[in-house]
């Protein structure tokens, strides 16, 4: 039997353009998808719908086929659209599921494909297992590839866009961005946020500056994630326009980034941080905080400072996901660049994290940096970094040993308490911490550090790099 290529991961499954992404791969995955579905529901109906990557509209085609000829009623998309929109559209629909051809922030030789189950969210590892073994069965012969024939009138037209900006409309005050006046600029990457955002703060008359307002398959050679490098440009373009902030959101739009007045990358930890704490104190929404065993402990110290519990997940927005199902949380958030908020999706939203940011820039009269300087005043300073080693097969072996093991003290510093959620997290005496993530699919150990000071934060990240790198 062939070997299985198609491997979920934290979010979807992923893999270069012509290489493992692949038309044939695309249908393989569509057909465990259609059998996945088919045992569950006698007539499933899915969303399809995908990004601005290069061939995405093509592989979307390829998967909807595949979905119709096993007699799925599959609704298909005109245009690229968001993730949060497709995931608002499973639900405002009551559909099955969704299929979105995407690599979401990935470089522009990627593409991906994400399975949303019916309640918009990103599909659990149990799930995803359970498609991965399917894929299997139709390797093997157990299972068709194709359904008994082709079935064209069981496609629908679907547009999730007038939905889902009235539900945005419901979520974020746009009256109190426009009454506050603010130039804003936004940088979409050239993804799928395009005449989303933007249009929302035209229509209430919000003066929005555009900078790659158009597709390009190849992201200007840089990718679409709103990183420090990626959203320099707009810093320039921000402090010589005197901009009140810069928003940015990835290829797929479900992560955010932000530039200040100044022309200054925020790190999306201080975002998170920043408006857990506007929703609470401003906005007065109840329940608790989640983040990511990776995600700033700022969240934690926002949720002792308003009394309310924090939740710590795994890695992946879709644990997070399970809490705003249950009705626990105001909001969660991981490091990079996700959130979402009680009675929204179960899957990250960065359009919405950006308006929410403009909002409280609005509402509270201060700048982005001056709102994060008054939260360290409140609840103390969190300086944090991640950094992405990549590690020759020998290191790797070495630092699995490594990770394996319990240590009491780190550069240092005394280790108080061990945290292995996801890879190994030291918490130190000092308040300080650092977490190692073998990632599961190339030789790369995730490091991430949090630290009361930048001084301090140098110092557990070069021994961190060293911990790493040293036999």
């Amino acid at each position: 039997m062939p070997t299985n290529p198609i491997h979920f991961g934290t979010s979807g499954w992923r893999g270069i353009i012509a290489e493992d992404f692949t038309f044939g791969n695309v249908r393989l995955a569509a057909s465990a998808i259609a059998h996945y579905l088919l045992e569950r529901s006698t007539r499933p109906r899915v969303l399809a719908g995908y990004d601005t990557r290069f061939l995405s509209e093509k592989f979307a085609d390829a998967a909807g086929e595949i979905l119709a000829s096993h007699g799925i009623e599959v609704h298909t998309t005109s245009r690229a659209h968001p993730t949060p929109a497709l995931s608002f559209g499973i639900i405002h629909e009551r559909m099955e599921g969704g299929i979105n051809i995407t690599a979401s922030h990935n470089p522009a030789e990627y593409n991906g494909l994400k399975f949303s189950t019916s309640d918009g969210a990103p599909a659990l590892p149990e799930v995803t297992r359970e498609i991965e073994k399917l894929v299997e069965q139709v390797l093997a012969g157990e299972r068709s590839l194709k359904g008994p024939k082709f079935a064209a009138p069981l496609y629908r037209p679907a547009d999730p866009r007038p939905a889902y900006l009235e539900e945005i409309r419901k979520k974020v005050d746009l009256k109190a961005i426009a009454d506050a006046g603010l130039k804003i600029a936004y940088d979409p990457l050239y993804g799928t946020a395009r005449g989303y955002l933007d249009d929302l703060l035209r229509e209430h008359g919000v003066e929005v500056r555009l900078l790659h307002d158009f597709r390009d398959v190849l992201f200007s050679g840089a990718g679409p994630e709103p990183s420090a490098q990626n959203l320099a440009e707009l810093g320039k373009f921000v402090k010589e326009h005197r901009c009140a902030v810069g928003l940015s959101t990835d290829g797929d739009a479900d992560r955010f980034g932000i530039v200040d007045s100044d022309g200054t990358w925020i790190h999306p930890n201080y975002i998170l941080g920043l408006l857990a704490d506007y929703l609470i104190e401003v906005r007065k929404l109840p329940g608790g905080l989640a983040r990511t065993v990776a995600t700033t402990h700022l969240m934690d110290a926002v949720a002792q400072h308003h009394h309310v519990s924090l939740y710590q997940t795994p890695v992946g927005f879709k644990y997070i996901g399970e809490l705003i199902k249950e009705g626990k949380i105001a909001m969660g958030g991981e490091e990079s660049a996700g959130m979402s908020i009680a009675g929204h999706l179960p899957e990250k939203d960065g359009i919405l994290a950006c308006l929410l940011l403009a909002e409280s820039v609005a509402r509270r009269g201060l700048s982005v940096r001056q709102q994060i300087e008054a939260l360290f005043k409140k609840v103390g300073a969190y300086h944090t970094e991640r950094v992405n080693l990549h590690l020759k097969p020998e290191v790797q072996k070495r630092l699995l040993e490594k990770l394996k093991r319990d240590w009491n003290e780190f550069d240092s510093r005394k280790v108080v308490r061990i945290d292995r959620t996801d890879g190994l997290k030291m918490i130190c005496q000092d308040g300080s911490w650092i977490l190692m993530r073998l990632s599961g699919t190339e030789p790369v150990v995730r490091v991430y550090g949090e630290a009361a000071s930048d001084r301090e934060l140098e110092k557990l990240m070069t021994a961190a790099k060293a911990f790493v790198l040293n036999p």
